[in-house]
């Protein structure tokens, strides 16, 4: 249909309809299919062999060869807005705005060539001061779906008179040529600060578009407002105790943030102004990996007709879900809106922090499941961002267990250099008196493959101590190796595994690998220590 959209099973002439479609030469589309609602758009995902349904009510669908994000495949357009405040680097890589535009043509090509097309207006970022607007172009209905839950939803009235700031265009069809693109494989995720243009090729893994919105935020937000974006979820309590928790991947974020007796603000993403917090996002993005209703009830709960199941298994006869399916990927994932969590936040706003956590699963088994930080202590910590991956997750991996140490919880997502984002926790934990804690809930007695997963409910103990206040006057005992201030007592958990070493049989391999984890920091934390003051460099491990 040349010259025409067909918007809602209607017709209507280009020129009748100025959208940004136009500005990025997507005005030769077949069926263009605006803010549909979630059922319409299961309906086009299955009707388009998109994915199933499954017992739950959730939509079902597979990613392919991709079943997370691609971080190689990550491009910042260089120009006068980037070239000289981007920290550029491994993780921000610079591209051409010439090699963009020619992607960008060839992209649009294919989805000219597309029977449908699903567009969603959105708001990311709760904070009508601070939220974008944007708009998201796909060829998958089940990636509208996606973006549709994932973000703020406007109102039919906010519609109506909705100007999308910065776009996305996901094609996970088109293929870029490395050799012809510039690119490093056939996927290819560019942001294009100048022009408020995110692409998105060769990639079916949903995630990529709510986080290259994110990488936008924690550009735009610190530079323009002095807004501090965060890789965290949040909650509060009936005092208006607002808690922080960063962490990465598996460590816990989510399943801790989804406490039934707090309020959920959201799970991911969020900022810190000057009135408070904010959150970014209109839903959740959990991991599923043996996810039951006895350790995660909401989580569990909030998977039914709307939400978005990435890769979980399940039996074709009697579709019910097996989460404990490893088969495609460990990074199994659920995508459902804010509200399928009882008691969530609406407005998705709060006040100030009361209580910052740091989440990391220690594979290694060294680190106290709970410890108090100093503000220097914080600063030093966040900047490492440690957990650790397992055997299995990482298809190059050479050992069982391997350190990760992602800047700030975010390093993927962070444009501007890293002390930019510490700078700004530090002096807002010691504004408002925030208290800061790191929480391991990773493993206790032994290694991966030897020792045992803290136990879920003692964690959620200590949670609920830091946030009550229960430990501020607590008796503490430092750690010999990373000098933690480890409380000798936490109301309601046992206290003969506050100890990590007491944990061990074999003390001797306790201080070995203690040793080599505060090893793994120091060599870290090298990269950072030109730019830190001397309180926070000598803040890490010190054996």
């Amino acid at each position: 249909m040349v010259g025409l959209y067909r918007v809602k099973g209607k017709c209507m002439d280009v020129a009748e309809r100025k959208t940004t479609l136009e500005r990025f030469g997507l005005t030769h589309l077949g069926a263009v299919h605006e803010n549909l609602p979630a059922a319409r758009l299961v309906e086009a995902a299955v009707r388009r062999r998109e994915g199933m349904i499954s017992s739950s009510g959730a939509l079902l669908a597979k990613t392919g060869k991709r079943t997370g994000r691609s971080p190689k495949d990550r491009f910042i357009v260089e120009n006068r807005l980037t070239r000289d405040t981007v920290a550029w680097g491994a993780v921000n890589k610079p591209f051409s705005p010439e090699a963009f535009d020619a992607i960008l043509e060839k992209a649009s090509a294919y989805m000219e060539n597309l029977d449908e097309v699903y567009v969603v207006d959105a708001y990311a970022g709760a904070d009508p001061r601070y939220r974008l607007n944007v708009q998201v172009v796909t060829e998958f209905a089940w990636h509208a779906l996606f973006a549709r839950q994932l973000f703020r939803r406007p109102d039919r009235e906010e519609l109506r008179s909705f100007e999308p700031e910065w776009t996305v265009i996901s094609v996970p069809g088109y293929l870029t040529d490395p050799e012809e693109d510039g690119t490093e494989s056939e996927t290819f995720v560019g942001v294009d600060f100048e022009r408020k243009l995110v692409l998105i090729c060769g990639t079916r893994y949903a995630g990529e578009i709510k986080k290259s919105i994110f990488s936008v935020l924690n550009f735009v937000l610190p530079t323009e407002h002095d807004v501090f974006p965060m890789h965290c979820s949040a909650n509060v309590g009936d005092d208006d105790d607002v808690a922080l928790f960063f962490g990465l991947s598996g460590t816990g974020k989510t399943t801790l943030s989804a406490d039934p007796e707090r309020r959920l603000i959201g799970d991911d993403e969020h900022g810190w102004s000057d009135e408070g917090v904010f959150n970014f996002e209109g839903g959740c993005y959990a991991k599923t990996i043996d996810l039951s209703p006895e350790k995660e009830p909401q989580i569990y709960g909030a998977i039914r007709f709307g939400a978005v199941l990435e890769n979980v298994g399940m039996d074709r006869k009697t579709r019910q879900e097996d989460y404990t399916d490893r088969t495609l990927t460990e990074n199994t994932r659920a995508a459902y809106p804010l509200e399928h969590i009882e008691g969530a936040v609406p407005e998705g706003m709060a006040g100030h922090p009361s209580a910052v956590l740091f989440l990391t699963a220690d594979a290694f088994g060294v680190l106290p499941p709970i410890s108090a930080l100093t503000p220097e202590q914080a600063a030093y910590y966040f900047l490492s961002g440690y957990t650790a991956k397992l055997a299995g997750t990482e298809a190059d991996m050479e050992t069982e267990v391997e350190a990760t140490f992602s800047t700030c919880f975010g390093a993927p997502f962070l444009p501007l250099p890293a002390t930019t984002y510490a700078t700004m926790l530090s002096d807002r934990l010691r504004e408002h008196g925030t208290r800061c804690y790191l929480i391991n809930t990773g493993w206790s007695g032994g290694p991966y493959g030897v020792g045992e997963r803290v136990d879920i409910a003692a964690t959620r103990e200590m949670v609920r101590a830091v946030i009550g206040g229960k430990l501020d006057d607590a008796v503490t005992e430092k750690d010999p190796f990373f000098g933690l201030n480890v409380p000798k007592e936490v109301p309601g958990v046992p206290t003969e595994i506050l100890d990590p070493r007491e944990t061990w049989s074999d003390k001797e391999a306790y201080d070995e690998q203690a040793k080599k984890l505060a090893d793994l920091f120091r060599e870290n934390f090298q990269k950072f220590e030109a730019e830190v003051s001397d309180d926070v460099r000598e803040a890490g491990p010190h054996s």
